[in-house]
């Protein structure tokens, strides 16, 4: 509600004469959200089961809970199109209100997991795939954010969806190069929740590494999730604790912030549909280390506007790559400020905010017919 993924593309769009009603979704079992007055949203709660287990039944209960917003909604301010994210639950209740309301809906995919298997097998996860499916069938555009995305997508469902890709747009001015242009030194940054696919445990190897040839290097790492007490015992393991500073979750302004004071920017995630801080580090001319076989290597060409390296099985095995990408920009300035500028580059030509505000506009227009 505070980033990329909508409060920041509904306010381009009203530069293009769309208005939108954003409400925010929350089961009971959470903690109650306020609305933020920079990004203004009507938080909705409704009951569900907790867990995955809840998942497939999800979209339902948030119909019913819907049913007390939304048709009064439409009464007061006609609604031309219901952009939904994600199929569960938002996509789900976002088909059945299309089916009562006789509005066109479309919805955004933002993870891999297109199918809502939480990769697992059995009968809970089979109910939420059928769940999904039903909801890319009956939607009028799904929107995937990566062609990656897009071809899992294709590949686990017959007939085809319909369906398209809008990469993720970046706010340039928010997130944008240092004013004097200076070349912070010897620091390295990870933005990314503290989950094992993100390759946290794989950069905290790679500076035990470097530490000898870089005596000076320093590793910010904003993000929380479950592996924060792991992780930080892995850095004491390693000797490298007092090299490693593990902030916490930060603000959009403190994130940006953080980008133009580092070096270099690095998250070798191996489960990426696409990856907004990439993008923005990019904004920010930063040189970036990501994985190849993800949606970023779409943005990404290698040693042109950032650094590709294999992707990994276990954290172990791609330290080598991933220590030699990492000394290689650290000893050049010259790579560095090569490769952010062309990184920057790449966003404005394309990736802004506006460019994907149109896009989704032109995807309501067909909606609307």
């Amino acid at each position: 509600m505070g980033g990329c993924f909508i409060a920041e593309s509904t306010r381009q769009l009203e530069e293009l004469d769309v208005t939108s009603s954003v409400i925010g979704v929350t089961p009971i079992h959470y903690p109650r959200r306020k609305s933020n007055p920079s990004t203004p949203a009507k938080w909705v709660r409704f009951p569900q089961i907790p867990g995955n287990a809840g998942l497939s039944s999800a979209g339902w209960w948030l119909y019913a809970r819907l049913l007390a917003e939304v048709p009064w909604l439409h009464r007061e301010r006609p609604i031309d199109v219901i952009h939904a994210h994600a199929a569960l639950p938002c996509g789900h209740a976002a088909a059945l209100l299309s089916k009562h309301l006789k509005i066109p809906f479309v919805v955004t995919l933002h993870g891999l997991d297109v199918f809502n298997t939480c990769f697992l097998s059995g009968s809970a996860a089979t109910q939420r795939r059928r769940v999904s499916i039903g909801v890319y069938r009956a939607a009028r555009q799904v929107i995937c954010i990566s062609e990656k995305m897009r071809t899992v997508l294709r590949d686990g469902m017959q007939p085809e969806a319909r369906s398209t890709v809008v990469y993720n747009g970046t706010d340039t001015e928010f997130f944008s190069p240092t004013p004097d242009g200076t070349q912070p030194e010897n620091e390295i940054l990870v933005v990314g929740n503290l989950i094992a696919s993100k390759g946290h445990e794989l950069v905290l190897r790679a500076i035990r590494q470097l530490e000898i040839s870089f005596p000076q290097l320093r590793c910010r790492i904003i993000g929380e999730g479950p592996e924060r007490a792991r992780l930080g015992a892995l850095a004491r393991e390693l000797g490298i604790a007092e090299r490693v500073r593990f902030e916490g979750k930060k603000s959009r302004a403190e994130v940006a912030d953080a980008m133009r004071a580092c070096s270099v920017f690095v998250l070798p995630s191996r489960n990426e549909g696409l990856g907004c801080v990439y993008l923005e580090a990019m904004a920010c001319g930063k040189p970036v280390i990501a994985c190849r076989g993800q949606g970023i290597d779409e943005i990404i060409e290698h040693e042109k506007n950032g650094w590709l390296i294999p992707a990994w099985e276990a954290p172990i095995d791609g330290v080598e790559e991933l220590t030699r990408a990492l000394s290689t920009l650290l000893q050049s300035p010259a790579d560095r400020l090569r490769l952010g500028a062309s990184a920057r580059e790449t966003i404005l030509s394309g990736m802004t905010l506006f460019d994907q505000a149109r896009r989704l506009l032109q995807i309501y227009r067909e909606a609307i017919g």
